[in-house]
């Protein structure tokens, strides 16, 4: 049986004019900005509209750890907010944007797949409606506005060897990681060493994915911190006054975009931080207003539960006052096959003694996201070369763990395929009283904070420190900021800082290579082992065969 490619099936669709789509949440066509024909953002008039209104039920769609045999997060996030509607829900989905760098990288598009898409696809995964160009902007105004600070005589005394904010593009650039800037004499500055990060791993965007409205945008924007003194006092984004010149480039990205999935059903799609090196979560601004305006709102958090979910829990979840009624931890036969040991040539082949050998990744996650008092239902994203022994494999090991498994089809079928898993996930959340809560206090110390989830998640022995950076979360405690929690950046595809080592690994440590203080996002990032916050393009980047067609249409971009 020959399938559709996803852009053949996204280019087949009969998307609705955006109204439509606006009218089936109430949102009237006053109160959207529309971006062409199938894309608007929700005027934030409307969102203030509607704060007394009480909130729907939140479903996390996390996953097991990435593996090339592929986990389908978004399109099973997609496939349940379907799923939902089809059986007679009022649901809505809330996504992150795709950032420019690994579309042209080797990710590919972040939209979803099969038939468990968002469209316009092809806008999704390019400029869409600016919101990282504005960031963009914005973060390069504050570049721009501290070296001219130092330029026309530095008053606020910045100590040019500690400036800490980088520079940022949206795209993988392996060559700007590490740059000098005002090289060429007197007119073009005073020479120091800089980098660039990439866009989505911008304070900026954490910041604008974090904030409940243009006040709480700016106040935050100006708290960051971009340099230190000789006497190692902090210099803030306020400091240099650019603060509210930033909040203006940010109006109109503040606002949640909204767009359909293939069955005309809404979803927002806004922010974009990594989760490997950010907080990896939608908006707060389109999750909360979602969730005013439908009953059950499905959202995504990046990569696997270790980092997405982790943080959308302990970070996103604390600072906005929201706690899911579920968790959805997807899985797949392959990953499983290739979590147990199984090439990723050899996926093919029916193995049920490599399935069950793979499911201790699973079952780790399942205990991880439990252990949040969050009840946990196992999506099996469906693969035609699974065999029933395989899927029947993954569903025993998940009733072992106290949860239980559904087989989803929403890649092949749409929402006829994801019906059973959205008829399981409300029945779980009506028989389930969600007892939520962060796996550390507030008052925690940050070491102990970055210890813990290391032990409790991970389950390494400990976090590795040097003295170097103890003295420094205890220079921060000092400084106020000891109740923000902890944003772990390390590799996606293992529970280790080994992205080699699949599974369920135990007996390592996670060393701690370096902190950070996002002190206007509200977190302190612990970056481990080798993670990079500025990727770089592989051998053959995805670029080489994206390109026009005859007929003007973009291929090679899915």
């Amino acid at each position: 049986m020959a399938f559709k490619t996803d852009i053949q099936i996204a280019r087949e669709a009969s998307k609705r004019p955006i109204q439509e789509i606006g009218e089936k949440l109430g949102i009237s066509s006053a109160d959207l900005l529309p971006y062409g024909h199938d894309k608007a953002k929700v005027s934030q008039q409307f969102i203030n509209s509607v704060q007394d209104r009480k909130d729907g039920k939140l479903i996390l769609v996390t996953a097991i750890n990435p593996t090339p045999a592929g986990e389908g997060k978004t399109t099973t996030t997609v496939g349940l907010g379907d799923g939902l509607n089809r059986i007679g829900k009022n649901a809505a989905v809330c996504i992150r944007e795709a950032s420019l760098g690994p579309n042209f990288g080797m990710k590919g598009g972040a939209a979803g797949g099969g038939y468990a898409q968002i469209v316009p696809m092809e806008e999704m995964n390019l400029h869409f409606t600016g919101d990282f160009h504005a960031i963009t902007s914005a973060h390069s105004l504050l570049s721009a506005m501290i070296d001219n600070h130092i330029y026309w005589g530095n008053s606020l005394e910045i100590d040019t060897r500690r400036v800490v904010w980088r520079r940022v593009v949206d795209m993988n650039d392996r060559a700007l990681r590490q740059i000098t800037t005002s090289l060429g004499g007197v007119a073009n500055g005073f020479p120091r060493e800089a980098g660039f990060d990439i866009t989505v791993a911008s304070e900026v965007m954490a910041i604008l994915c974090l904030a409940k409205n243009l006040e709480d945008l700016q106040t935050r924007l100006g708290d960051m911190i971009v340099a230190y003194r000789r006497d190692k006092s902090p210099v803030f984004a306020r400091d240099i006054k650019a603060h509210g010149a930033m909040t203006v480039l940010l109006k109109d990205a503040m606002q949640p975009n909204i767009v359909q999935t293939l069955e005309n059903n809404p979803a927002f799609v806004h922010g974009g931080p990594f989760a490997n090196i950010a907080h990896g979560c939608n908006s707060v601004i389109a999750t909360t207003t979602a969730l005013k305006l439908a009953d059950y709102v499905v959202t995504e958090a990046g990569f696997g539960a270790d980092l997405g979910a982790e943080k959308f829990l302990n970070i996103k979840c604390r600072k906005a006052g929201l706690a899911p009624s579920a968790v959805v931890v997807v899985a797949t036969v392959r990953a499983m096959k290739m979590n147990g040991g199984v090439a990723k040539a050899d996926l093919g082949g029916e193995n049920v003694d490599a399935v069950k050998n793979g499911c201790a990744n699973l079952g780790r996650h399942i205990e991880n996201m439990k252990s949040f008092g969050v009840p946990v239902v196992v999506a099996i994203n469906h693969f035609v070369t699974d065999t029933d022994a395989e899927v029947q494999a993954v569903k025993d090991y998940v009733a072992s763990q106290g949860s239980e498994a559904v087989l989803s089809r929403h890649w092949e079928l749409g929402s006829e395929g994801s019906a059973d898993l959205a008829t399981k996930v409300v029945e779980t959340i009506e028989a389930n009283e969600s007892n939520f809560a962060p796996i550390y206090p507030d008052d925690m110390g940050l070491a102990d904070k970055i210890n813990t989830i290391a032990t409790k998640i991970y389950r390494a022995d400990s976090a590795q420190m040097d003295q170097k950076i103890l003295n420094q979360l205890k220079e921060w405690e000092d400084q106020g900021y000891g109740n923000l929690p902890v944003c772990m950046a390390k590799t996606q595809y293992s529970f280790t800082t080994d992205p080699n080592e699949r599974g369920a690994p135990t007996g390592f440590d996670i060393p701690v290579r370096e902190v950070r203080l996002s002190a206007g996002a509200g977190f302190v990032v612990a970056i481990c082992g080798e993670i990079m916050t500025m990727p770089g393009l592989p051998r053959v980047p995805s670029a080489e065969s994206i390109g026009l067609n005859d007929a003007g249409e973009v291929e090679g971009l899915f």
